[in-house]
């Protein structure tokens, strides 16, 4: 069985420029956990999930830092603080998503599909044909067409 044999093909989508109010409102209206990110030509530019919505309400984990010679030393990068606090305060879709999106073709197996799903520890994966979002495959896709054999 393929990607294409089980993706849901009606998937709703938002724009990097839309908001995280617009999200929160498609997840709940839709009872769906999250959503791909797409361009103007229909390719997966990131995700934003219920996950990446919680973030925002963590706690802020400051940098170390120790003093010498009247100069503070962070033992952090400071580019980790910036992006921790870009995405608690993002009111963009683009502030909040996650970037680094895995994505199948619609050619590859349900096998190939579920392995990617533990290994990477996610819980939807976008599926493409030729660059081009044409469905989404949820854990209960899988559990759906297992039961059906």
């Amino acid at each position: 069985m393929l990607a294409k044999d089980i993706m849901t093909r009606e998937v709703i989508t938002v724009r990097k420029e839309d908001t995280v109010e617009d999200v929160i409102k498609l997840l709940l209206d839709h009872n769906v956990s999250g959503l791909p990110v797409v361009d103007e030509e229909n390719r997966v530019v990131g995700i934003i999930t219920e996950g990446d919505l919680i973030y925002r309400s963590k706690n802020l984990h400051l940098p170390a830092y120790f003093t010498l010679l009247d100069s503070y030393i962070f033992l952090e990068n400071p580019k980790n603080l910036e992006t921790q606090i870009r995405k608690m305060a993002g009111y963009k879709v683009e502030e909040v998503m996650t970037a680094e999106v895995i994505v199948v073709n619609e050619e590859e197996t349900i096998e190939t599909v579920a392995t990617l799903m533990t290994e990477k520890k996610v819980n939807r994966i976008p599926v493409v044909k030729e660059d081009e979002l044409v469905g989404v495959i949820s854990r209960r896709d899988i559990i759906k067409a297992y039961a059906s054999k």
